[in-house]
């Protein structure tokens, strides 16, 4: 008699979905996620976002379910709220952007067209990369306190999404342009400045194109400070052309350091915002790296 046939163990992937992101309806996700399992020979589970305590309700289903992939159905929050979950472990990462920004989908290369970014389950490759950790709390994309994180604040706040919904209030925050004093200490150095925001970057690009971070490189085991130094209200479009023409370093009003940890000591409690979420109002940020501490699967144009 024959031996029977070996049971192939099908790849597990985990889709968590966020319906309260962006501002595209995607009803026909699950349908597509199906289709995609039987050209991929893959096995999922679904779970749709829908309130409080979501991260301890996720990390329960990743240990009973025991996936190989985490699928993240959202814009960069939830991105951030799976990198969390994920960080120093094996299982593997996918982004499927469906927020009004996706800065993070944007900085892999992943595409955001449904069809395409789920074809990564046969056709990706897996990416290791850095993440940082801010007063305790995992970035995998952009942080900042000051002018982007007020502007943050109020786009959250917005029940409008989109470019055009952020550029109105960058332009109503222009007026109201607040002034910082910050003593950073980087690696082994001490330096003061004042600002009117300071990032910081693992990644280079926001969801929208400007490069905020030239000397971004998600996986070289440094993170980049960029601070932003008062300028007159006139050279705005100066600086946002800088930042789309990825030349912000050339401007006299940015100043970019890079470094593995960092203590930031702000004159008076600002907004913290990460990835995209706000964090809450701090004076003291701690930031350090977590070199290549995460899986993330995405395009081979990706590993250049």
């Amino acid at each position: 008699m024959g031996e029977k046939p070996k049971k192939v163990n099908r790849k597990r992937v985990l889709f968590i979905i966020n319906p309260r992101a962006g501002t595209r309806e995607e009803r026909n996700l699950t349908v597509l996620i199906s289709h995609q399992s039987e050209i991929s020979n893959f096995d999922f589970q679904i779970y749709i976002m829908n309130g409080p305590n979501e991260e301890f309700i996720i990390a329960q289903k990743i240990k009973s379910y025991k996936p190989q992939i985490v699928a993240a159905a959202g814009g960069d929050g939830t991105v951030n709220l799976l990198a969390g979950i994920l960080v120093k472990t094996n299982i593997i990462l996918l982004i499927i952007p469906l927020g009004s920004a996706n800065g993070m989908a944007k900085e892999l290369g992943i595409n955001t067209r449904i069809e395409q970014t789920l074809a990564l389950l046969e056709n990706g490759v897996t990416k290791i990369i850095d993440v940082l950790k801010i007063n305790e709390k995992v970035c995998i994309h952009l942080a900042d306190v000051g002018l982007n994180a007020r502007i943050v604040k109020r786009f959250e706040a917005d029940h409008k999404r989109g470019i055009a919904t952020y550029a109105r209030h960058l332009f109503r925050e222009m007026f109201l342009l607040k002034r910082y004093k910050l003593t950073i200490h980087h690696d082994d150095e001490m330096i003061k400045r004042k600002a009117v925001s300071i990032t910081f970057a693992n990644a280079s690009k926001y969801g929208t194109g400007a490069v905020i971070n030239p000397k971004g490189i998600i996986d070289d085991g440094k993170f980049e400070l960029i601070i932003i130094k008062p300028f007159p209200q006139i050279q705005l479009l100066s600086i946002a052309w800088k930042m789309f023409r990825n030349i912000l370093h050339t401007s006299d009003y940015a100043e970019v350091i890079s470094c593995i940890r960092a203590h930031i000591s702000v004159n008076k409690k600002t907004t913290l915002q990460i990835d995209g979420e706000i964090i809450g109002r701090a004076k003291e940020i701690r930031v350090e790296m977590l070199h290549k501490a995460i899986k993330v699967l995405v395009p081979t144009t990706s590993l250049g």
